[in-house]
């Protein structure tokens, strides 16, 4: 949980920053330093999300369909080498694009469509062939972005049989309620990536791309901590009597 509240907070202050100064002033520049760091953190929390969900789907898989061997399999140990296989392929992956990507020659003008150094603006801006670059970025991000979300459905639709298969509405209401945080925010944050980089941008406007970039860049990393809150008892009664009063 603390790990994907650092990528969170990674992904969020490498952009936000920029983001809020370029609403203030209606646009700004940014160093050739300033983008090639944006983009290799962005591309490091971003990556790295991806398989602190996939982690965490499996921690609520063992948990619910597997509760009594939760604690022998779900140790100390395993966490740790789940964490950091994380971060080490998201590390290793986004140094491998941002060398790509910084290898290409651009030619001008400088101009950045988009309210951060993300990589589909920025290899329109390549005055050489950039298509090879694409094919890699593609074939990269096939196994190590879809596979991952495939084996987050799986967990769910197991975790969903084993839900079934509970007599009592509480133990239903109770396995539910450890699943539904994790949900959300998988689907926000694959609902919008799926979107904006999976879907043909043939006849596509650019501009909500931009818009649903917001959601998982600005968006998901503001209403996690939200969500995974009102699994706590206290915060839920607190904000109850809140609303009510």
């Amino acid at each position: 949980m603390h790990k994907l509240s650092l990528a969170d907070v990674l992904l969020s202050t490498s952009i936000t920053p920029n983001f809020l100064w370029l609403l203030l002033n209606g646009g700004g520049t940014i160093s050739a330093t300033g983008c090639i760091t944006q983009f290799y953190f962005y591309c490091v929390s971003a990556v790295s999300e991806f398989f602190l969900l996939t982690a965490m789907a499996y921690d609520r898989y063992l948990a619910i369909c597997s509760p009594l061997h939760y604690a022998s399999i779900m140790g100390f140990r395993l966490c740790l080498y789940m964490s950091l296989c994380s971060w080490g392929l998201a590390l290793i992956l986004s140094l491998v694009m941002n060398l790509l990507t910084f290898n290409l020659q651009f030619c001008g003008p400088f101009v950045i469509d988009h309210y951060f150094c993300e990589f589909a603006p920025l290899i329109k801006l390549s005055c050489t062939d950039y298509k090879a670059v694409e094919l890699t970025d593609i074939t990269l991000a096939i196994p190590f972005t879809l596979l991952p979300f495939c084996f987050i459905i799986y967990t769910y639709v197991a975790i969903s049989l084993a839900i079934l298969r509970i007599s009592s509405t509480e133990g239903r209401h109770k396995a539910f309620s450890t699943c539904s945080s994790h949900l959300i925010v998988v689907c926000m944050y694959y609902g919008t990536v799926i979107i904006v980089y999976m879907v043909p941008s043939k006849g596509h406007n650019f501009n909500i791309n931009k818009m649903l970039s917001l959601l998982y860049t600005v968006g998901t990393p503001c209403f996690n901590p939200i969500v995974y809150s009102l699994r706590n008892n206290e915060i839920k009664t607190a904000l109850w009597k809140y609303i009510v009063t």
